[in-house]
């Protein structure tokens, strides 16, 4: 089992989750996080911290159509391992449904 991020990351890109992950798994995009599937360790310290519920497992049903997209863009974003600050409008993005589709990019975020 591993776990993945979802698209309620998409403009939100909380990183709490980051913070206490103990392996450095996250990796960050322009607008979204993700996690490298070979690099999850299945602790789940993630999942319960992520405002907006972006974390699964992927045992969840739902999760199995997200596990390439983490995987793929993992292969080429750079890693994060430290908390940022999130999008300036996070909050209002946590609610809004259909993200993928109309923002997700390909576009690599900074790291640290």
């Amino acid at each position: 089992m591993t776990y993945i991020v979802n698209e309620n990351c998409i403009n939100c890109k909380y990183t709490d989750c980051v913070e206490v992950c103990p392996v450095d798994c996250f990796y960050e995009g322009e607008n979204m996080l993700v996690i490298h599937p070979d690099e999850c360790i299945d602790c789940g310290v993630c999942e319960p911290e992520c405002p907006p519920e972006a974390i699964l497992p992927d045992s969840e049903p739902e999760a199995t159509k997200w596990l390439d997209l983490n995987r793929d863009m993992s292969e080429i974003w750079p890693n994060i391992g430290q908390k940022i600050d999130e999008m300036p409008n996070a909050k209002a993005a946590e609610s809004e449904t259909g993200k993928f589709d109309k923002y997700f990019t390909k576009a690599p975020g900074k790291g640290n």
